[in-house]
């Protein structure tokens, strides 16, 4: 790792412990993180550091938006803070890299500087994974789209100023859809409900609805009908850092639990002098470290141009299958205190669950990846 990515990581555990694990069971109970945090992460840097200088980012790259989110579990922080602070993460890629410059300057660059929060809805009831095949429509009525349907599981969906949505333009399957910008009071866009989940707390997530929404036309984001490329040319770099989400809740709860072990003393002896104890902390350590090491590598061939569509999604299941073992572990480790609410490994248990469901089943990756990887009859 060079020295300005260490430093980059430094600067945001410094964060974390200064900013965010003082108020994190606050804003857990409160079922979402306040906008000033937003605006604090931008003036440290953290929020654009993967997106380019000429549209309002810190110019850097992949490995160095996986290194401050890394640091970010290191000292403390939840998947589902992480999920709700870099929300401009989905949201913003497919403006910064086909927008207008006027779309750039409305959205893209306030949003890197914590003063705007955008979301990106893709998701509707009953469609789940199948991005081919989206109901919203949008119907072209003169300068406008009038937009109709429903979205749902919207992460920041609540508190977004804006939404990067998915819809219809044209025919059935994945040739017929657009990305358009619908901000918040739009006529005919509501926020239905805001829903509460098993994990990620204090990530607000919504259902939305629109009925005959009126978009301007110079919402949509590149061609129209051009939408499906977009989303899936961005799955890649969403998948990695959902995979960063999972080895990193679960390198910290190994931590925590190696910890514990040390220190809780049962019959007369700390609960790490067991060999039975040993073996699951080295097993804990395996799945750890095969999972960054596996994502390490395959986030440096994506910034180094070469598709790996396929490898992220083995990323993803090698590293969400880990945050499943290792955070089922370190509340077994911890006996009755993992299972409080509010031990920070029974925070991780919660949110570890979302991971093999968002950004793509791990079924559904699974399959995929056996496509490209030429495994079909």
């Amino acid at each position: 790792m060079t020295s300005d990515r260490e430093a980059l990581k430094d600067a945001a555990r410094e964060f974390v412990r200064r900013e965010v694990v003082p108020h994190l069971q606050e804003w857990e109970d409160a079922g979402e993180v306040p906008r000033d945090l937003h605006r604090a992460a931008a003036k440290q840097g953290l929020l654009g550091v993967s997106f380019p200088e000429a549209v309002g980012g810190e110019g850097g790259d992949l490995l160095d938006s996986v290194a401050v989110q890394e640091a970010f579990f290191e000292a403390g922080a939840s998947s589902g803070l992480v999920a709700a602070l870099f929300t401009g993460g989905i949201a913003l890629p497919h403006l910064a890299a086909a927008g207008t410059p006027e779309q750039v300057d409305r959205w893209v660059r306030p949003t890197l500087a914590g003063e705007t929060i955008g979301s990106l809805a893709v998701t509707e009831p009953g469609g789940g994974s199948d991005v081919a095949g989206i109901r919203t429509t949008a119907r072209r009525d003169g300068d406008h789209y009038v937009v109709n349907g429903t979205k749902t599981f919207i992460t920041s969906g609540v508190r977004a100023d804006f939404v990067t949505t998915a819809v219809r333009t044209g025919g059935p399957g994945h040739a017929g859809l657009s990305l358009l910008v619908v901000e918040k009071g739009t006529p005919g866009f509501t926020v239905d409900r805001s829903l509460t989940k098993m994990g990620w707390h204090c990530s607000d997530t919504a259902e939305l609805g629109f009925a005959d929404a009126r978009v301007p036309v110079a919402n949509l984001i590149g061609a129209e009908d051009s939408g499906f490329y977009q989303i899936a040319e961005q799955f890649v770099v969403e998948r990695i850092a959902l995979a960063v989400h999972a080895y990193g809740i679960a390198a910290r709860s190994l931590e925590l639990t190696a910890a514990y072990c040390r220190e809780r003393e049962t019959f007369g002896r700390p609960l790490i002098a067991n060999q039975v104890v040993r073996h699951q902390l080295v097993e804990m350590r395996r799945q750890v470290e095969v999972a960054r090491a596996y994502t390490h590598a395959v986030a440096a061939r994506h910034v180094a141009g070469e598709d790996v569509i396929a490898e992220a999604c083995l990323a993803k299941q090698t590293a969400v299958d880990c945050s499943t073992y290792v955070c089922d572990r370190a509340v077994q480790l911890h006996g009755g205190t993992g299972y409080l609410r509010g031990t920070e490994v029974e925070r991780h248990y919660r949110d570890a669950r979302i991971l093999p469901i968002g950004g793509g089943a791990t079924e559904v990756l699974t399959d995929l990846a056996a496509r490209l990887l030429g495994y079909t009859a």
